[in-house]
């Protein structure tokens, strides 16, 4: 039995975080299918820090969402303390706190954050401790293999995690280097597993039902966290069983009500146009739907072309 904090886990099968993607309606969406932890957007420390609201919105959680972890990035010990002290620690919907030390974009990277501090493992140490030590609630971290083939440090990274006290680790077993090509290795998620006496979390090309039982039997990983897997299918999370098309452009309209709700139609349709390619991704035909509705902003004729399809392909 896996134990965080207060909480029980036979089997944890969650979200890993994605920035654009796990706002609180897709939240809502994976919870309803069987999702029993996710994450907020990645959030800059500095941003809570210093009271950037579009950084506190990234921090909305309903209670409908059930268990909430925020993720962070930064690497400055000192603001991260305080914001964990100052701003997370009172918050009750908050469950978790986890360092983003995986991220590899260039805009976060460029300013020493996510996988550039697979390059400072002693920064990276004193982030750590600052964290553990300021927070009420589990602390975790998710890291990458190293930052590229010639500097594979992920083992130092979980034993720096281990004797901090972080309450588990993520390892998405690729560099910074090749972003999301190739295959994800997962020995290396086994040989952290076999090496640590914390729990271990596996992510990386987890796309069915199918691949989360193979990576738990593979490296005996204590919970997985998908990613891009759950975007086409967010029944991966329960049965995995594929969406009819009268299912998908169901789970279409309730995704747009629930970011409309939150958002606003004027932010909630462009950011919807992400999702439809997703939850489109691989159905015949719909490329030509896919286009119409990345140009359109009225939510009724989007609904219109989505039921007129689905006639279609009857």
């Amino acid at each position: 039995m896996l134990k965080i904090g207060n909480k029980e886990f036979e089997k944890l099968v969650g979200m890993a975080p994605l920035a654009g993607i796990t706002d609180s309606s897709f939240r809502k969406i994976i919870k309803e299918r069987g999702c029993q932890f996710s994450f907020t957007e990645m959030v800059s420390a500095k941003g809570i820090y210093y009271k950037d609201p579009k950084t506190e919105e990234l921090l909305h959680i309903d209670p409908e969402e059930g268990l909430v972890g925020a993720q962070i990035f930064g690497r400055d010990p000192e603001i991260l303390s305080k914001v964990i002290k100052e701003n997370l620690n009172h918050r009750e919907d908050i469950f978790s706190i986890d360092l983003n030390m995986g991220c590899p974009a260039p805009k976060v990277v460029k300013n020493g954050d996510g996988s550039a501090l697979m390059k400072e493992p002693e920064t990276a140490e004193r982030i750590i401790n600052a964290m553990v030590e300021s927070s009420t609630k589990p602390v975790s971290v998710k890291f990458r293999l190293g930052w590229d083939e010639e500097n594979i440090n992920f083992l130092e990274i979980g034993k720096i995690c281990e004797k901090a006290g972080v309450s588990f680790v993520t390892l998405h077993p690729r560099t910074r280097k090749a972003f999301y090509a190739g295959k994800a290795d997962w020995d290396s998620i086994k040989i952290l597993k076999e090496e640590l006496s914390i729990p271990v979390m596996g992510n990386g090309d987890l796309f069915s039902k199918e691949d989360i039982e193979k990576m738990f039997r593979h490296t005996l990983c204590d919970g997985v966290f998908v990613g891009r897997g759950a975007l086409q299918n967010p029944n991966i999370f329960g049965e995995g069983e594929s969406l009819s098309l009268q299912k998908i452009v169901e789970l279409i309209k309730k995704h747009y009500s629930l970011k409309i709700a939150q958002k606003g139609e004027r932010r909630a349709i462009p950011e919807m146009r992400k999702h439809i390619a997703w939850y489109l991704k691989g159905v015949p035909n719909s490329n030509p739907l896919k286009n119409k509705i990345n140009t359109e902003n009225n939510l009724q004729t989007i609904f219109k072309l989505l039921e007129e399809f689905e006639r279609e392909q009857e």
